[in-house]
């Protein structure tokens, strides 16, 4: 297992960004994402926090169906 590096939203909405999920809506402190696979729907969710605590980031890359070395390499 990858050690998650400390991560604030922005740079979490970044790197989902560049692997083609769209912002869909921001209600609070919470921002929804989107992307359409194969035509299936993935929906997750961003804390706009300074710092995300890395078992949320961990269950959002897994709620993205992306494996930790590849959220890494879009973090780059």
């Amino acid at each position: 297992m990858i050690k998650l590096p400390s991560c604030s939203y922005k740079d979490v909405i970044r790197a989902f960004k560049r692997d083609g999920w769209v912002v869909i809506r921001q209600r609070g402190s919470h921002i929804r994402m989107l992307k359409l696979t194969g035509g299936i729907v993935r929906h997750i969710y961003v804390p706009a926090h300074s710092n995300i605590m890395k078992g949320t980031l961990h269950a959002i890359i897994s709620d993205a169906g992306i494996s930790e070395e590849r959220f890494i390499e879009l973090l780059k």
